[in-house]
C-alpha cells in the first residue's frame, strides 16, 4: 500500500498564537496532531514537546518487532507526558501546560493509533465517515452518562473542557486501536479547531466531493468561514494500492 499525505495548520481568526503542532513524517510513517493548552506560549511548548518526543521514541524503537507497535506508541505518549509535566513543574511560566494528541504510526499494512484528549481521527470510506477516536471531554462524559444528547452538545456551556491531556499530570491513560489498511480509505486527523466548528456531515461532504489534495485546505477554509475561533490543524492520509 502507498500512503498519500497532506497536512496543514492555521492560526485561525481569533488567536494570536498557534498552539497546535502537526507532524508529517513520511519516512517513519508517523502522523500526529497535537493541540496545546496553557498560558501565552505554554500550549505551543507542550504540543511541540509532545510531538517531538513521540517522534524521537518511535524512531529509536522502530527496529523492534511489529507486534510491539502499539506498546511502543503508548510508551512514547507516556514519555511525552512525563517530560511536559516535569518541565511545567520547573518553569513557572509553563505551569499547568498540556496538550491533546492524536496520531498513528504506519507499519507494513497496518496503522497503530493512539489518542489523548479531544483531537480526532476519522475514517472516510466512500460514502460514509466514522469517528474512530473517543473524545476525552466533559461533553462526551455527559453524553455517555445520558445527561445530554448528542444533538444538545453543541449548545452546552463548557463543551471545550477536556478530561484527559498529555502533561497536565505525571501519568496518562492512552486510548489505542489498530487497523488493516484498505485501498481507497482516507484517514483525517484534526484538532477541535475543525471538529468544533465544522459538523461531521460537512467534513464528510468535503471528503466525498473534493480531490484528496484539496481536502485539508478546504476543511481549514470551512472552519474559518464558521468563525475560526481556534487554531485549526488537519492531516489527510489517503490509502492507495500500488
Amino acid at each position: 500500500m502507498k500512503l498519500n499525505v497532506w497536512g496543514q495548520t492555521d492560526v485561525g481568526l481569533k488567536r494570536e498564537i498557534n498552539q497546535d503542532t502537526v507532524m508529517v513524517d513520511k519516512e517513519l510513517g508517523l502522523y500526529i496532531v497535537a493541540d496545546g493548552m496553557g498560558g501565552h506560549s505554554a500550549g505551543e511548548v507542550a504540543s511541540a514537546m509532545a510531538v517531538e518526543t513521540v517522534q524521537e521514541v518511535v524512531r529509536e524503537r522502530s527496529h523492534e518487532r511489529k507486534d510491539l507497535s502499539l506498546s511502543i506508541l503508548v510508551d512514547a505518549y507516556k514519555e511525552a507526558c512525563r517530560r511536559i509535566y516535569y518541565r511545567s513543574e520547573n518553569e513557572k511560566e509553563l505551569t499547568g501546560m498540556g496538550t491533546t494528541m492524536v496520531g498513528f504510526w504506519h507499519r507494513d499494512e497496518k496503522i497503530y493509533v493512539a489518542n489523548v484528549g479531544d483531537s480526532r481521527l476519522y475514517l472516510f470510506r466512500n460514502p460514509n465517515m466514522w469517528q474512530l477516536t473517543e473524545d476525552h471531554s466533559l461533553i462526551q462524559e455527559q453524553i455517555k452518562a445520558g445527561v445530554i444528547s448528542e444533538e444538545e452538545a453543541p449548545n452546552v456551556v463548557g463543551r471545550n473542557v477536556i478530561t484527559r491531556s498529555i502533561g497536565f499530570e505525571r501519568e496518562v491513560n492512552v486510548d489505542t486501536l489498530e487497523r488493516e489498511l484498505m485501498p481507497g480509505d482516507m484517514y483525517l486527523l484534526c484538532s477541535d479547531g475543525l471538529s468544533g466548528l465544522v459538523p461531521d456531515k460537512k467534513i464528510a461532504e468535503l471528503c466525498k466531493n473534493r480531490k484528496p489534495a484539496a481536502i485539508v485546505a478546504d476543511c481549514i477554509a470551512a472552519a474559518r468561514e464558521n468563525g475560526g475561533d481556534d487554531n485549526i490543524s488537519v492531516i489527510l492520509v489517503q490509502v492507495e494500492e500500488i
